[in-house]
């Protein structure tokens, strides 16, 4: 994985048949480096990558492939079986069947941006570097998400303090009326950028904030192909914004 890369020598546009590839390398790449700042458990295989947390944070799983070999599948289910906390996999090529782990599925839509202008946001967003940006930033976050896995808070654990030091890792946070108010994660990995966490708090819903904090996001990746998995919710938005649906991805927890 070669995060943060941006040279001129990179790809302009991106075949939507390489839109589920390139999504599952790029999550990969931020759990990775999540997991890496949290000191949790990095396994790495052809077909799927495992962030293995505590009881808290849990085990992560990315399929990486659109086909799991048997010994893969068996390995990645024994994990699943004995792993501290809740199971969160992500399957960009919808392929793989988790059913016989017990856990519940559901479809969003992969969506790709191609390179293009950027408008302006109406609110004060920061690419965030100072510390207490940063716990803002995760607050909003598990607020806006509902991360009841998270509560109560302990500051650095959704957002360690050094995921900001990581390359091709920035994190926003956008302010109404001087209060931090939405936040988001962006990810630059061999050339294709992807967000996370995009969230608002709930008390400044329908207010700009998401808008705001995605242009802000948006402005240091325009020269690149972009993707990222949309909610119901955030779908609209990311539609408006140039995002089109290219792919549906599974998701088991």
């Amino acid at each position: 994985m070669t995060m943060g890369s941006t040279s001129t020598d990179q790809p302009t546009s991106l075949p939507l048949a390489e839109v589920p590839m390139r999504q599952a390398r790029n999550s990969a790449a931020f759990w990775i480096a999540t997991g890496r700042c949290r000191g949790h458990e990095v396994i790495r295989r052809r077909g799927f990558v495992a962030i293995g947390g505590d009881e808290r944070a849990g085990l992560r799983i990315l399929i990486q492939e659109p086909a799991l070999d048997p010994g893969e599948l068996a390995e990645l289910s024994e994990l699943a079986r004995l792993a501290a906390g809740p199971v969160n996999a992500e399957d960009p090529f919808s392929s793989t069947d988790l059913s016989h782990l017990g856990l519940r599925s559901w479809q969003m839509p992969v969506m790709l941006r191609p390179p293009g202008p950027v408008a302006e946001p109406s609110l004060e967003v920061i690419r965030v570097r100072r510390l207490e940006d940063l716990q803002a930033a995760e607050q909003i976050v598990i607020e806006g998400f509902e991360l009841a896995g998270f509560e109560p808070y302990r500051p650095g654990e959704l957002f360690p303090t050094t995921l900001i030091e990581q390359p091709g890792v920035e994190v926003f946070v956008a302010s109404h009326d001087g209060v931090a108010a939405g936040a988001c994660v962006s990810v630059v990995d061999d050339g294709v950028g992807s967000h996370y966490w995009v969230a608002t708090s709930p008390a400044f819903r329908s207010r700009g904030v998401g808008r705001a904090v995605m242009l802000a996001s948006l402005a240091h990746l325009a020269d690149l192909p972009l993707t990222l998995t949309a909610s119901k919710l955030g779908r609209p938005l990311y539609e408006s914004l140039g995002y089109i649906a290219a792919t549906p991805s599974t998701w088991w927890a």
